[in-house]
């Protein structure tokens, strides 16, 4: 018997299940995909929103300003990559200008931090890649870029290193409640708990349906990308926006924190909680958008694409609510969710708190994760004494991003270990340069094989069904 199972293994999943973990409960997180942050967490634009756009008043407003101001502490905490280069949403005329003041005014009253209008001097001065017919910028100083992947793989993998349980390949099929506890199924395993937290993404209304009759419907959103080559990450400092619509907050222009150049997303409803395909016209709409965002955009050197799955409902706020005793519902958690995330279970936390859910603090409690890219960082001296100890970390694999044989086998074995090339490479970025994979891949497998103690052909890319070779020719 668990006192909480956490339902999806999210980056908001993650970072409830690592705050709870801070105190003396039994925590189980479980996730139908074969690794943790394989839904929006995966395949979003790792921004750090100020928190000027959500309306004033709303759950949105006072969770974004507030994870807005938690999210370094967390990514120091979990040797996440984290930077704050500010955001700006550009105008074109004195029409969107009144736009831009209607931001900053949200801004201020949703108690936003060094927020503030440019001109065309400045802004052109700033970001000298901006069109030039830009005329003014809303300003956002407290703006930033994380990794998003990697800041849900550390949540989980800090929560348990101390002491939380996690069950992949576990999709929920049926959840009944006896006795004052439930128990979810997939129709083969079972697990009980006190209290049951629903951070399914996509799938949540599903999953609240197996309890309650849910007062919303997820709509699913596809954005689609597009990631340039490293040559060109500094083709802006700031995160680049147009002015809102009612579809989102556009179209952007953002450097990451692993140095390449971001450009998207589309927002399109989606009948399809599963479609992540990228489409020929949502990536032409990319481009045609960007080009009038900044002068010469290096659209020749994309290296890759692809498509994330937001879950939108038709509330315009995010649902964080227990509808029925011991059961909580995260649900609608779009845009600004990641930079909310850390404040949100806060919030949780609270529920489960005034619900009865006792949380007494662990002494042994240890907040702090080694960052993936220890070893990148040392010194040629460090590097050096590494190598001698484990010659594995002497042998690169990965010549694109400089990744060794032994980070590759570090992140197979730490917590929540890697069990195929996906998972390898959301660790590592082992196959995210320019030739995705093409040289390093087989060595990976092999590696994977090697660690698991399963055959070449059993690894997988992404889970069940991605198998990646057929037969062994010599």
């Amino acid at each position: 018997m668990f006192d909480v199972i956490i339902i999806g293994a999210g980056v908001v999943g993650g970072l409830i299940a690592r705050k709870l973990s801070r105190y003396k409960l039994k925590i189980l997180v479980v996730d139908k995909e074969s690794d943790v942050s394989c839904g929006a967490s995966k395949a979003n634009s790792g921004i750090v929103h100020a928190g000027y756009d959500p309306v004033p008043g709303t759950l949105k407003a006072l969770l974004n300003v507030r994870g807005s101001e938690m999210m370094e502490t967390v990514a120091v905490e979990l040797g996440v990559g984290y930077r704050r280069n500010g955001s700006m949403v550009l105008a074109y005329d004195d029409k969107e200008l009144e736009i831009l003041e209607k931001l900053l005014d949200r801004g201020k009253r949703n108690g936003v931090r060094d927020i503030g209008i440019i001109g065309t001097e400045d802004l052109h001065r700033i970001e000298p890649r901006i069109a030039k017919d830009a005329k003014y910028a809303l300003d956002a100083r407290t703006g930033a870029i994380i990794c998003p992947y990697e800041l849900a793989i550390a949540s989980v993998g800090n929560a348990m290193d101390n002491g939380c349980e996690l069950e992949l390949d576990y999709e929920v099929r049926s959840i009944s409640y006896t006795d004052g506890a439930y128990e979810i199924s997939d129709g083969s395993r079972a697990f009980s708990a006190r209290y049951i937290v629903n951070c399914s993404g996509v799938s949540s209304d599903i999953i609240s349906s197996f309890v309650t009759s849910p007062r919303y419907k997820i709509i699913p959103k596809r954005g689609e990308y597009l990631l340039i080559d490293k040559e060109f990450g500094k083709t802006v400092d700031h995160t680049v926006f147009r002015v809102p619509t009612k579809a989102g907050k556009g179209i952007l222009v953002s450097p990451t924190v692993d140095g390449n150049l971001l450009l998207g997303p589309t927002s399109e409803t989606s009948d399809d909680r599963c479609d992540s395909s990228t489409t020929k016209n949502g990536l032409d709409y990319i481009t045609g958008v960007v080009s009038e965002m900044i002068t010469d955009p290096p659209v020749r050197s994309v290296i890759t694409s692809f498509c994330g799955i937001r879950s939108s409902t038709d509330f315009g706020d995010f649902i964080i609510e227990m509808p029925v005793k011991g059961f909580v519902d995260v649900a609608g958690i779009d845009s600004p969710g990641l930079t909310s995330s850390p404040a949100i279970a806060e919030y949780v936390a609270d529920i489960l708190s005034q619900s009865g859910l006792e949380l007494i603090e662990k002494q042994d409690f240890d907040p702090v994760r080694k960052p993936f890219d220890w070893f990148r960082k040392l010194s040629v001296e460090e590097k050096e004494e590494t190598i001698k100890a484990d010659p594995s970390y002497g042998q690169y694999i990965c010549r694109c991003e400089g990744v060794s044989k032994g980070e590759i086998i570090e992140a197979i074995r730490r917590n929540p270990g890697a069990k195929d090339l996906d998972a390898v490479k959301r660790r590592t970025r082992s196959g995210m340069g320019r030739c995705q994979g093409g040289f390093c891949s087989p060595s990976v497998v092999s590696i994977i094989s090697s660690e698991l103690g399963i055959p070449y052909e059993s690894v997988t890319k992404c889970g069940t069904g991605s198998e990646i070779n057929f037969r062994k020719i010599k």
